[in-house]
């Protein structure tokens, strides 16, 4: 079972094992929120454990106590919102360009495209966000090992690094299927964030 975990300001940061999340409530690093903002130290989640009749991530049964396993936490002394860099991976890089073709624009299907250095390696090209971009087989092609400008091409998409996102993205990202209880979290962040310019 998997819990979202928030920054002391109530920012979604991360998700967690249901493990990690009891352990950091029992340490007095965490308290269990629930769906109004209420928060809940350890003692509090054990005492309302006993009287919840139905819990959605279900039960932790120990000889002495039953107690709810919560579906969000936040932390009590971290209030910062990481910063994730964006790896320079081959689906981050489509993803990054939109799926299109940066000589042509044509927008394609992730088989139909391939990664592009401006300055060819051949020519002491590097292998990184500012020289590598996404381009249809044609386009590649006709570029050949030549500089842009040499095969009478132009990018119509300007190479650049992607900027850090935010550590929210690690949710919307993650393999793990968001729960309805964490979407205001989620929501919150998105709205909240400051943008840059």
């Amino acid at each position: 079972m998997d819990v979202l975990v928030l920054n002391s300001n109530f920012f979604a940061i991360q998700i967690t094992s249901w493990r990690r999340a009891l352990r950091l409530v029992s340490l007095d690093r965490a308290q269990v929120v629930d769906e109004e903002y209420r928060t809940y130290n350890f003692d509090d989640w054990c005492e309302l454990s006993q009287v919840i009749s139905e819990n959605a991530s279900g039960y932790v049964k120990t000889p002495n106590f039953s107690i709810a396993i919560p579906e969000v936490i936040a932390l009590k002394f971290y209030d910062k919102v990481p910063m994730k860099e964006v790896k320079f991976t081959r689906r981050n890089i489509y993803e990054h360009y939109g799926y299109k073709c940066c000589y042509c624009g044509k927008k394609l299907t992730s088989d139909k495209l391939n990664l592009d250095h401006i300055i060819p390696r051949s020519r002491g090209g590097k292998t990184d966000w500012k020289n590598v971009v996404t381009s249809c087989f044609a386009c590649n092609l006709k570029k050949g090992s030549k500089l842009p400008r040499e095969a009478g091409m132009e990018l119509l998409i300007k190479p650049a690094r992607p900027s850090m996102n935010p550590g929210f993205n690690i949710i919307l990202k993650s393999p793990v299927k968001v729960k309805t209880s964490w979407q205001k979290f989620i929501d919150n962040i998105y709205w909240n964030i400051e943008l840059e310019g």
